[in-house]
């Protein structure tokens, strides 16, 4: 992609085909803008997983409180705020919106580090989630408006790199930091760049035309409400697997990854900076690979069934549960490591054919309230209650296992993924039929 844009950068000036060109060309570089921002919001938001062991001493609380803080206190503001500001969004500049969102979080991301007691901290971290919610569903309906649905998963997937570069710079450079700098610096070096991404959004791409992408024209009078989405979403029978599928796998998905890095130290011995980079690496480079992957894969099958936008993703979950068996049942880090990287190929599968799936069976005038309605049911139930069962189960098993709960709590809720699969096998079951019927309509 960065060959197409530099040569689409050199248009015949005036042309047909120059206008096309940099239509292209401005249609690329807001992706990469958006997926700038989301990144932002992903290091912001994952940063506290690499520090979690160091506010465990300082603030001497259990698993289960460093769960609430890591999830359910970040995600019940983000997903719940994330409704209003979609609906907004739907009526509203969506460019403006983001770069005022991306102000917020990064201005709590830094506040995080002058907070004296765990209860600063929290309140800081509830800010992170509130600047959080008006990221993601406007940027949604932006990419479906800027790329058609045969190229949207890829677009999609594409703007899912940021949660992969967003864990990786956050457990890296953040591995780095507190090793080195104390966890208080951590939150200042990995917030404060926000407010320059910011800036690149508000004055450097612009707010698309609704409905462009699918040639049709978006009626300003047509208003949307959250029962009539969510009815939608619902009655739309591959449209609720997807969310319900979605919902699961990033239940799995945050618990490993918020108390990941703390796995790394309780049960192979290994120190914050290690972790930062080994977890991080890996999480970032191979998560991003794989979001590509299922991504291009998704585009390129369903030009032959569309129904392999979603059977991809099952494909994938099925696939990969006997690696996580593996995992978590080993110590040898030999054998853990290329583990590690082929299931997180395999786990990234699902966000970008994910989110395009849920775009493409939303009419024009909903499109960025679906994004929040099913992020709010994916983040108030999988972020908030992921990490959270981790730790619960976690404390729970400590007497029987010590050291190791850990693990046998991130084992256990790794088999949910199963069950996701499943519901993307009958998503995919119902994915054409209900894209005609919203043709049609």
């Amino acid at each position: 992609m960065a060959q197409e844009i530099a040569e689409e950068a050199r248009p015949a000036a005036g042309s047909p085909a120059g206008e096309e060109k940099r239509a292209r060309f401005q249609r690329h570089y807001a992706l990469i803008i958006l997926t700038l921002a989301y990144t932002s919001s992903h290091i912001d938001r994952g940063i506290v997983n690499i520090v979690l062991q160091p506010l465990k001493n300082e603030f001497q609380v259990s698993d289960t409180w460093l769960g609430l803080l890591s999830g359910l206190a970040f995600a019940l503001f983000y997903a719940t705020l994330g409704i209003p500001i979609a609906m907004w969004a739907d009526r509203g500049n969506r460019r403006n919106i983001i770069a005022l969102a991306v102000t917020v979080w990064s201005a709590m991301t830094a506040a995080c580090g002058l907070a004296t007691n765990f209860t600063h901290l929290l309140m800081a971290r509830i800010g992170v989630g509130i600047g959080e919610a008006g990221s993601s569903p406007p940027s949604h309906s932006m990419i479906a408006d800027l790329y058609p649905k045969e190229q949207r998963s890829m677009a999609m997937a594409i703007y899912a790199i940021g949660v992969y570069a967003g864990a990786m710079l956050g457990l890296v450079v953040g591995g780095y930091v507190v090793h080195h700098y104390g966890w208080r610096m951590t939150f200042y070096v990995v917030g404060l760049p926000g407010l320059l991404i910011a800036l690149l959004v508000r004055f450097t791409i612009s707010e698309p035309v609704r409905g462009n992408s699918d040639g049709l024209a978006h009626n300003a009078a047509l208003k949307s409400n959250i029962f009539q989405v969510a009815r939608h979403l619902w009655t739309t029978k591959s449209a609720r697997h997807i969310t319900i599928g979605l919902t699961l796998v990033s239940f799995v998905g945050y618990g490993g990854l918020i108390f990941g890095p703390s796995f790394f130290m309780r049960s192979l011995g290994m120190n914050l900076q290690e972790v930062g980079l080994i977890f991080g690496i890996i999480a970032g480079f191979v998560g991003g690979f794989g979001a590509l992957t299922g991504g291009f894969l998704a585009d390129r099958l369903s030009r032959r069934d569309a129904r392999w936008n979603a059977w991809v993703i099952a494909v994938a979950k099925i696939l990969g549960m006997p690696l996580f068996i593996i995992f978590y049942t080993s110590s040898n880090l030999a054998l853990m490591i290329p583990i590690y990287i082929v299931s997180s190929i395999l786990g990234a599968f699902y966000l970008g054919p994910s989110f395009a799936m849920i775009q493409s069976l939303t009419p024009l005038h909903m499109r960025a309230l679906a994004s929040a309605v099913m992020l709010f049911v994916l983040n108030f139930i999988a972020l908030g209650f992921g990490p959270l069962t981790v730790g619960i189960v976690s404390d729970f098993l400590h007497p029987y296992f010590g050291e190791e709960s850990l693990r046998w709590a991130l084992f256990g809720t790794s088999f949910i993924g199963v069950w996701a699969a499943v519901h993307y096998y009958w998503a995919g079951k119902t994915y054409k039929d209900d894209l005609k019927k919203l043709e049609t309509a």
